[in-house]
């Protein structure tokens, strides 16, 4: 990772993002911030929703990046840090990225890892622009399941239609996952990896190889959430801006916007 990312490491927070996101209002963040809580009394989820999680079997952090573009030039970036996570886990549990495909990691438009349609990982991205001559700070959330996917799922009740996968479900049997704190370093290696990418050249350069990601393209869905009602398709994976393209009725329609529910139509 680059040397003059800061690594803090606390027992406990409510939010890593909100952390971050308070001292980025104060003016106080200079050079990129990784934070991981062993436990997050308050973690957030997408939509105002709360993300659970159990000490001991998830790794939950933020990071704190700055970019030299105005916020309206990042779109895609959750896209993007979905594909640094797939990475970053690979390199982790010395895998290669094609075994994963072949064990049913896929990603969920827009911020969602899932393992054979369960609920592995979620992200979250808050932030902004203090004012047009300073850096756009994004604060990137990643909650991240690493063993007990049953216990997790039974906390998980009534609060998500998928059900939960955990990272050890991906290893060879009786295999351990390392340490959290080596999953830890190698997600944010391939974090950074992937934004300095992202910076130079946008969403473009990943689209090819988020749709070889992509949980459901090509099949029925449902698009739901942000206040409007349900729009139902076929996923027909997404543009240059990052934005899933929806067939229906015979025409390409582009959803941008960021709150919104996907689900497989039955």
């Amino acid at each position: 990772m680059s040397p003059n990312c800061i690594l803090e490491r606390v027992a406990t927070t409510k939010s890593t993002n909100d952390d971050l996101l308070a001292r980025w209002r104060a003016g106080e963040l200079i050079d990129p911030v990784a934070r991981i809580a062993h436990q997050q009394t308050s973690g957030k989820g997408r939509a105002g929703r709360v993300w659970l999680s159990n000490p001991e079997d998830t790794l939950c952090f933020s990071l704190a990046y700055p970019f030299h573009k105005r916020p309206n030039e990042l779109s895609g970036l959750s896209l993007v840090i979905g594909l640094a996570a797939i990475s970053g886990i690979a390199t982790a549990l010395g895998l290669s990225e094609d075994a994963l495909h072949q064990q049913g990691l896929r990603l969920k438009w827009p911020n969602d890892l899932l393992l054979n349609n369960a609920k592995l990982g979620g992200i979250l991205i808050e932030g902004g622009q203090t004012n047009p001559n300073s850096p756009t700070w994004m604060v990137i959330g990643l909650g991240l399941n690493l063993r007990n996917a049953a216990l997790i799922q039974k906390g998980l009740e009534d609060q998500s239609s998928l059900g939960a996968a955990a990272l050890d479900q991906l290893m060879p049997h009786q295999t351990p996952i390392p340490d959290t704190e080596f999953i830890w370093l190698k997600l944010i290696e391939s974090f950074e990896k992937h934004l300095t990418q992202f910076e130079q050249y946008g969403f473009s350069y990943f689209k090819n190889s988020w749709e070889r990601w992509d949980a459901f393209n090509g099949q029925s869905v449902c698009i739901s959430g942000a206040g409007k009602d349900p729009i139902i398709g076929i996923s027909s994976g997404v543009d240059d801006t990052g934005a899933l393209l929806l067939e229906r009725h015979d025409k390409l329609i582009a959803i941008h916007a960021g709150d919104v529910s996907l689900r497989v139509q039955s």
